[in-house]
């Protein structure tokens, strides 16, 4: 007999929510495979079987908040076709997981393991926050009609689908989440106009640590624009033979994050954190790199950038880029970062100031690339421009800094040539 346990998972981590059990009761399992998914404030976290065996029980279910350390499933001995008798000698047994589980999809419990392989086969495929989501809604997966090619069922898909159902069936209220019926509805509530949603654990971390910021530091943001001409004239000319070479393609952000990592070079300040009455001024250059997914933004570190080239870089990127929404980076791949680039341009931004991350005193906000009227010496001539976004905690750097950082980054971008003594 073993005891799952929630393994410890970062320093600052002392808890996660079970997003979704990888192996059910009655199910074999190797030693070191997969048997439940961990959501942390940062990351998903798989959790291993150390032992061999068939999962007898479930000690807490989907969605439930668990602490580092504390026992969640118990393992033990024998085989997947032992598991069968003791089903059919104690049918109610059998049916008494199935109510605490409350699979989201549903669907009717096997009563062998041979069927109840076939019947995980055929479960809808759907992301864990799309489980959650669609549990608390009480909305059946294999109702929903994914816009994924794939089939896969995502946030996105399961928000559409109840938003049908408020406002074109009455029996909607029968269906209300869990978070409905926690609190007293209001009138709108009860007649459809708003739906009621629980935050997810990365989205209340994301929104807490969001507004320590704006709290806790003297946040201040310097814009400039940048005149893309040429580095768009660069990358046209050069794309097609970097992708043969290095078998990656040539975007912008390797552009961007070299110039900013030469910036950080000449203004050591940008590159700091601030702790207590002392500046630790960091001799690495670990830029991290703000990545979309569907429950917010991440920002996975890109390590040493002073010493990668342009093709190491956007391998870099476009690896945790992957990881990032397909849910595996892991906490290492997150922590320890120096400055940050986030590019509000590829969701059409125009201009915006962005928020400090964590401990760092400086972040570079891109946007979109727009062709306006600029004057090129006494001519108006059509330029592809972008506005950036410098923001800084102005305890720990000056007006000249934050100044003259961002106009060197704008530089270097303009005469993309530059970069390359810089490489």
């Amino acid at each position: 007999m073993a005891e799952i346990k929630v393994p410890e998972l970062a320093e600052s981590i002392t808890e996660g929510t079970i997003a979704q059990w990888l192996k059910q009761p009655g199910e074999t399992v190797e030693k070191g495979e997969f048997i439940v998914e961990l959501e942390t404030d940062k990351v998903n976290v798989e959790v291993i079987s150390e032992e061999a065996g068939v999962v007898q029980e479930h000690l807490a279910q989907e969605g439930d908040t668990v602490e580092v350390g504390q026992v969640i499933a118990i393992v033990g001995e024998g085989s997947g076709e032992a598991a069968a008798p003791k089903a059919e000698e104690a049918p109610q047994k059998s049916e008494e997981p199935a109510k605490t589980e409350a699979p989201a999809t549903q669907e009717p419990v096997a009563e062998d393991p041979a069927a109840e392989e076939q019947s995980s086969s055929d479960r809808t495929i759907a992301s864990p926050a799309a489980r959650k989501l669609a549990r608390e809604k009480g909305i059946d997966l294999a109702a929903i009609s994914p816009v994924d090619p794939m089939g896969r069922v995502r946030v996105q898909d399961v928000e559409a689908h109840g938003s049908k159902q408020a406002a074109s069936a009455p029996a909607a209220k029968a269906e209300a989440p869990k978070a409905q019926k926690a609190a007293a509805p209001s009138s709108d509530e009860e007649n459809g106009r708003i739906v009621r949603e629980k935050m997810s654990r990365r989205r209340q971390t994301i929104a807490k640590r969001l507004l320590e910021v704006r709290q806790s530091t003297a946040m201040l943001t310097t814009f400039n624009e940048i005149d893309m001409t040429n580095v768009m004239a660069l990358r046209s000319r050069k794309k097609d033979q970097f992708l043969k070479n290095n078998d990656v393609k040539l975007g912008f952000m390797s552009f961007f994050t070299k110039a900013v990592t030469a910036a950080l070079k000449k203004y050591p300040y940008v590159n700091a954190e601030l702790d207590g009455t002392d500046v630790l001024l960091k001799q690495f250059y670990d830029v991290g790199i703000a990545v979309s997914t569907e429950e917010g933004l991440v920002v996975p570190i890109v390590r040493d950038t002073d010493k990668k080239n342009f093709a190491e870089i956007e391998a870099s990127i476009g690896e945790l880029a992957t990881k990032a929404r397909d849910k595996k980076l892991s906490i290492a791949d997150m922590t320890g970062g120096s400055f940050t680039i986030t590019n509000g341009g590829v969701f059409g931004s125009l201009m915006s100031t962005p928020i400090l991350n964590g401990t760092q005193v400086g972040i570079l906000g891109m946007h979109t690339i727009q062709k306006r009227p600029v004057a090129i010496g006494d001519e108006v001539q059509i330029r592809p421009m972008m506005y950036v976004a410098l923001s800084y905690d102005h305890r720990v750097i000056d007006g000249s800094d934050s100044v003259g950082f961002l106009k060197m980054v704008k530089d270097m971008i303009e005469n993309p040539e530059d970069l390359l003594l810089e490489s």
